[in-house]
């Protein structure tokens, strides 16, 4: 399968041909011709949550950086982000980066963690994001700022770039022994999450002393909060029912409001944890990889191994786990959702539509935009169900020059209450001041859904935009990514 089997949004140009496309291929997707600009339009509006009000409809989705020190401080490509996060014109920074409320619990050996002697420095990250805001927009009014916290979980790699160690809940038939050595893999022991429940509290504690409105309890994109969700084969108070499956999360809220009773909370889910995919070896050869295709479960049957998914036929999404949870959150009194799909890990076409895929993917199996679809309306789903929630919404990026025109029309519409932006706040972190201030609309700066921004961190390298950001592009790394993308003929 060849890029060329899908049509590039860069072609369509016009929204009229991009409206055709989306009838062409079976596509609802809410869709304003004219964009509106001022404080009197669609995104500008702000919106009350609680105690937080936040001045506008877009959010920074969190990023998770290859580019701190190995003592889990950030460096100054890490500050640099966090400047470009502030210049946005974003008024809700959802998680601002993925830290680690502890060194075991790293997805990489340059992922920020939040402790005694990172605190200031991460502090320092804020205060740098808000100068900026300041210094785009004029002032900091009705500026949110979270912090995601997170444990990586199956996905450690705290010491090395090149090796795994895992933390997990369960075995998992089709994951273990996927990203090294099964031998490597340790399962975590009731004590073991108590004492992190200990650390997420900790550094929610610290987060908040660093001026943090909110943190986010990540659940996510096969990590380990998210993993808690389909620990249906675990044996005692975590695992097996939902009640079980979700005592990680009601734990944290009630630690955390013990300790910090001031601080908002929030969660950015995987509506759904699919079936892992794999190239098609059918299709696959030395000019390219194959279109992903899924991976053999038929002994994995039924799967109790998902999130989101039908037992019986884990191809199928069934959202019934997710409504489930929802009624938990919601029951807790939390009111932020940020609602992604699956994991980059070992399904990154349902998490980030794109039409090039990362060193360690596959080619799309399906036209990018029917993954944008399926993002849109499992938020729309999930609001029209949890009215009282606030949602942001992901998947956007590969919406490109159209991305304006959906998000009005999806905020306007009530599909969900903010869009998130991530990989796009890399190439062009202007874009919502832009649309915001009416100001013409800079293609060339545009995220074309490369992948290097992936395909970078997976081999060691910092995160970043190569093709588009000059900081970039003209870094000694760049040699390095052009000849990884060669040896994965991705060039």
């Amino acid at each position: 399968m060849k890029f060329g089997d899908y049509v590039k949004v860069k072609s369509l140009q016009t929204p009229e041909n991009f409206k055709k496309n989306l009838h062409d291929l079976g596509i609802h997707m809410p869709f304003d011709e004219v964009l509106e600009s001022g404080p009197s339009s669609v995104m500008a509006q702000p919106l009350q949550i609680g105690s937080l009000k936040v001045g506008n409809r877009f959010a920074i989705h969190p990023m998770e950086g290859w580019d701190g020190h190995t003592d889990g401080a950030p460096s100054d490509n890490t500050l640099r982000r966090w400047q470009r996060f502030g210049s946005s014109g974003a008024k809700m920074i959802w998680g601002g980066e993925a830290v680690a409320v502890r060194h075991d619990g790293r997805a990489n050996p340059h992922q920020l963690v939040m402790n005694e002697k990172t605190q200031s420095s991460i502090a320092q990250l804020r205060d740098a994001l808000i100068k900026s805001h300041r210094e785009a927009m004029g002032d900091d009014k009705d500026l949110v700022i979270g912090l995601q916290l997170t444990h990586s979980g199956r996905f450690c790699k705290p010491n090395d770039n090149t090796k795994m160690e895992p933390r997990v809940l369960y075995s998992h038939p089709l994951l273990d022994g996927k990203f090294g050595p099964a031998q490597n893999i340790v399962h975590m022991t009731d004590g073991d999450i108590s004492q992190l429940i200990d650390d997420f509290v900790i550094a929610a504690r610290r987060a908040w002393d660093c001026g943090f409105q909110f943190v986010d309890l990540k659940h996510c994109h096969g990590y380990l909060g998210h993993e808690f969700l389909s620990a249906k084969t675990r044996a005692g108070p975590y695992g097996g029912s939902m009640e079980n499956r979700t005592r990680f999360l009601r734990d944290l809220v009630a630690g955390i409001r013990a300790e910090v009773p001031q601080l908002q909370m929030g969660v950015r889910l995987s509506a759904f944890d699919f079936l892992p995919f794999r190239p098609d070896p059918a299709l696959s050869g030395p000019d390219a990889l194959g279109p992903g295709i899924v991976t053999d479960y038929s002994k994995a049957l039924p799967y109790q191994f998902g999130f989101g998914v039908n037992e019986n036929d884990p191809t199928q999404i069934a959202l019934d786990d997710t409504v489930e949870f929802l009624e938990v959150v919601q029951g807790l009194g939390l009111q932020l959702m940020n609602i992604t799909l699956g994991s980059p890990y070992y399904n990154p076409h349902l998490t980030r539509p794109a039409l090039y895929p990362p060193s360690d993917g596959y080619q799309p199996p399906e036209d990018p935009l029917i993954g944008v679809a399926r993002h849109l309306e499992t938020v729309r789903y999930l609001k029209e169900r949890f009215p009282k929630l606030v949602f942001v919404g992901s998947g956007y990026t590969y919406l490109q020059e159209f991305l304006p025109h959906v998000a009005q029309a999806a905020v306007r519409e009530s599909w969900t209450d903010f869009v998130g932006i991530g990989r796009m706040v890399l190439s062009y972190p202007e874009l919502p001041a832009d649309v915001l201030m009416g100001k013409p609309f800079q293609r060339k700066r545009l995220c074309r859904t490369f992948s290097d921004c992936t395909t970078a961190p997976r081999n060691g390298l910092v995160s970043g935009c190569y093709p588009l950001d000059a900081h970039y592009k003209k870094s000694p790394q760049m040699i390095q990514l052009t000849e990884i993308k060669k040896a994965a003929n991705l060039s």
